[in-house]
Order: C-alpha cells, then structure tokens, then sequence
C-alpha cells in the first residue's frame, strides 16, 4: 500500500499526488494532510473515483486510508 505524505503542500498537489498514486496502485493508499481544506479536497476525489475512506487524526495531521 502506497503512503503519500503530502503535508506542507497547498491544493491541488495533494489531489494531484494522491491521483498518480492510485494510477499506479489502484487498490488504495494511505494519504497524509496537514491542513482541512487538503483533508476536504482528496476525500471528495476519493469519494468521486470510488474508495472508501477512513480517516485516523493524529494531533495536526490527518492520514486518510483509501480502499477499493
């Protein structure tokens, strides 16, 4: 499983990063963000390409598990 930390990036780099990821491992990925607007953005994609998600806070980050 792919993990793609994308802390410290504004949109639409986080979408962008999370996207090529599936691209190559489309059975799903665990996406780190840092900021709620990034956390927003790649769930409606995630949402949008068909994965489940869950999302785990750990303090200021938020790690998003995407799976098919």
């Amino acid at each position: 499983m792919n993990k793609i930390n994308t802390c410290g990036m504004s949109c639409p780099q986080p979408v962008l990063m999370t996207k090529k990821a599936l691209e190559q491992s489309p059975k799903g990925a665990d996406i780190i963000v840092d900021n709620n607007t990034a956390k927003e953005n790649v769930q409606r994609f995630l949402k949008h390409s068909g994965y489940s998600i869950s999302v785990k806070e750990e303090g200021d980050i938020f790690i998003l598990e995407a799976r098919k």
